[in-house]
């Protein structure tokens, strides 16, 4: 199935936030309630303003998945769950590897199935942190495309 990538556009914000929650609260079982609740408004006001973000929109026209680029690096990728195994985050993976020239991407150690994704999509583990990017204890791995 070939899927559409699109920029989204400023109203479109609301409904990324509402996927990247879904997706979250789908694979990051390790996140308590105030981790998410501390998350959301930060993707708004900060997140989002710092990459170039591109979407996939279902046959209804929602958007079923985004992904965020900066500076060589996929920052973010979320997929709505009931999408998962679709070829949505596959496609807007390859779209950033090859229009972007995305090579890196870090991933929550803690999330094995996006840690499979990753290295199913040709990237390698090439460090560790301890703690993520908040300073918060949940360790990230640092993938670069093999």
């Amino acid at each position: 199935m070939s899927h559409q990538i699109e920029t989204p556009r400023t109203a479109d914000l609301p409904c990324l936030l509402e996927v990247w929650e879904a997706a979250v609260r789908a694979t990051h079982d390790f996140l308590e309630e105030h981790d998410i609740q501390l998350l959301k408004p930060l993707l708004i006001e900060q997140y989002f303003p710092q990459v170039q973000l591109s979407c996939i929109r279902g046959p209804d026209g929602n958007i079923t998945g985004f992904l965020g680029y900066a500076e060589g690096k996929v920052e973010m990728l979320f997929v709505d769950p009931e999408d998962h195994g679709t070829g949505i985050g596959r496609a807007l993976l390859s779209d950033a590897v090859a229009r972007l020239g995305a090579t890196q991407v870090d991933v929550n150690e803690q999330n094995p199935k996006a840690l499979g994704f990753y290295l199913s999509q040709g990237f390698a583990v090439e460090g560790r942190s301890p703690l993520d990017g908040g300073g918060r204890p949940f360790p990230i791995l640092h993938l670069r495309l093999a």
